[in-house]
């Protein structure tokens, strides 16, 4: 919702969702919102691998945990982040994102914005589309996020 003054606000419950099967999008600023600037989105669901392997060439992502915890593979190197943890990966570094025993949720900063989309369509494709390496590779393509 944009208030008169241009402040954008989502409340609880609002925003649009992408179900993926493990996990599950809230996007709380669209790029479409940000002028494409950035994204953040909510992300939450349960244990084990939340992605394949990948990379994107154009932009960063940034993970904030709020609940559980996460395996992240950033390059070669394996990363355990818990609720008030903040990490980053850098542009072209392959990075993989697994939720702990318990599962997890996590703010998601994407910047430049716009990689909402490809959630989206994976969201439209069968549960799990977005541990499916075929399935990534298709839509991955379109959307910076290309499979390492």
């Amino acid at each position: 919702m944009l208030l008169p003054d241009q402040a954008h606000v989502v409340r609880p419950g609002e925003g649009a969702v992408a179900e993926l099967g493990i996990a599950r999008m809230r996007v709380l600023a669209a790029g479409e919102t940000t002028g494409r600037t950035c994204t953040l989105a909510e992300f939450s669901g349960g244990p084990g691998a939340w992605t394949v392997p990948h990379r994107h060439l154009g932009m960063e992502e940034s993970f904030y945990v709020l609940d559980g915890s996460f395996d992240v593979g950033v390059g070669d190197t394996e990363v355990h982040v818990e609720p008030g943890d903040y990490l980053l990966v850098p542009r072209d570094t392959r990075h993989v994102l697994a939720a702990g025993p318990d599962g997890g949720r996590c703010l998601v900063l994407m910047v430049p914005g716009g990689l909402e989309d490809m959630f989206f369509e994976l969201g439209g494709l069968s549960a799990d589309a977005i541990r499916d390496p075929a399935a990534r590779a298709a839509i991955s393509a379109r959307h910076d996020s290309v499979p390492a």
